[in-house]
């Protein structure tokens, strides 16, 4: 992974939180600046830790879809996924700032998305850092001799990045006060959850050890529930 690209990496982060204080038509307005804050401080220590300590995850996380084996149909979730994102970071600006689409928004809602964010900043920085394969695509990463990881957060869901982003999505647009933002994100959330039951299959029948750690750790995505 050259510098360059690394720099120009972080130079796109900046795009969405310029892209949400835009849209909302208030350069102060302040649960904006904290998502932002929150989304690039999440984005530039990610990168820059995988830089330092795991170039080789660094490397897959930028890996193109439809390359390296990944599933066909996973590059299909990958494009929906990327497009939701997209129109997810639009309409809570709008929503809860420009247009007021959605009024009288209590603040514990928004005390609430706030934790949430906290607990999701922490579980995606956890998978990174505990699981070395934690490709963007599902594929099974044989030229890296890919070993089932059942340590750190992966203790405790089969999916903690999952779980990661259902809080992101969830915590954000009650952080910022949007009803539509938080049917946005729900829905993105249903795509990840179907998306991990064809990554579970894939990996049950292609990585020797997951049946075990299927029967170890039995909740999937949210814990005590599914």
């Amino acid at each position: 992974m050259g510098i360059g690209k690394i720099i120009f990496t972080l130079i796109y982060i900046m795009i969405y939180p310029t892209l949400i204080l835009f849209l909302s038509g208030d350069w102060l307005w302040v649960e904006g600046w904290i998502f932002s804050i929150w989304l690039t401080t999440l984005c530039f220590t990610t990168i820059i830790y995988l830089y330092r300590k795991n170039p080789a995850l660094l490397a897959e996380r930028y890996r193109k879809p439809g390359t390296g084996d990944q599933k066909g149909w996973d590059k299909y979730v990958v494009y929906c996924l990327a497009v939701g994102f997209l129109g997810w970071i639009i309409i809570m600006p709008l929503d809860a700032k420009r247009f007021g689409w959605t009024t009288s928004f209590p603040l514990f809602l928004k005390i609430l998305g706030g934790i949430e964010l906290i607990f999701s900043f922490f579980l995606f920085f956890r998978a990174f850092a505990d699981n070395a394969f934690l490709s963007p695509l599902v594929r099974v990463q044989t030229e890296r001799k890919q070993e089932v990881v059942s340590t750190g957060v992966y203790g405790f869901v089969r999916h903690p990045m999952y779980l990661a982003a259902l809080l992101l999505f969830t915590g954000s647009p009650l952080l910022m006060g949007s009803i539509y933002g938080l049917l946005f994100g729900l829905a993105l959330t249903l795509l990840l959850a179907i998306r991990s039951l064809g990554e579970e299959k894939m990996l049950l029948n292609e990585l020797e050890g997951y049946a075990d750690y299927k029967k170890k750790v039995k909740y999937r995505l949210i814990p005590f529930i599914w």
